[in-house]
């Protein structure tokens, strides 16, 4: 961790000692600008019950741009495209240095939880949303049970749940 900004070594530490509910964020052991990052499918949502692994990368001069952010988990959905990209304002031209990497994260769990048809990346998806709705949250809830059902990734969310309950 050291020669990194005192920014990022604030806000990796406030991600380790206050956890989002449902998201861990953790850095990797050899590049502390990379995050290993499980988010949990949002209760109500398509993606319930899932568990997605995603890649978090600080740029060289962030904060002033944004993180690089992709699913690595395969996901149907409107605004995530094949290669996990996601389609989100504030990782473009919405980001502002006063945004952090929990904002960041916290915007993704939202993403899950009201997908945009009408501002997507994976247009095969938006349309079908659009034209039958229904089909497209099965299609998505097919997808969360065929790829995003680690159970190993579920017990690292249940752990820090259980050590968020005990602070």
């Amino acid at each position: 961790m050291a020669g990194l900004p005192k920014r990022i070594l604030k806000e990796t530490q406030r991600l380790m000692q206050e956890p989002v509910p449902g998201i861990s964020a953790v850095p990797d052991e050899d590049n502390a600008r990379y995050f290993h990052v499980i988010v949990a499918g949002p209760e109500g949502s398509p993606f319930e019950g899932g568990i997605f692994r995603l890649e978090l990368f600080l740029p060289e001069d962030y904060p002033m741009s944004a993180p690089k952010v992709r699913f690595i988990t395969k996901i149907y959905h409107p605004n995530i495209d094949k290669l996990g990209r996601i389609c989100l304002d504030i990782l473009k031209d919405k980001w502002s240095p006063a945004l952090q990497i929990r904002t960041v994260l916290l915007s993704i769990q939202a993403l899950l939880s009201a997908p945009n048809p009408d501002d997507p990346l994976a247009n095969d998806v938006a349309e079908l949303w659009k034209i039958n709705e229904a089909q497209a949250i099965a299609n998505a809830r097919d997808w969360t049970r065929l790829y995003a059902s680690d159970s190993h990734d579920k017990l690292i969310l249940q752990e820090q749940a259980a050590s968020d309950s005990r602070h």
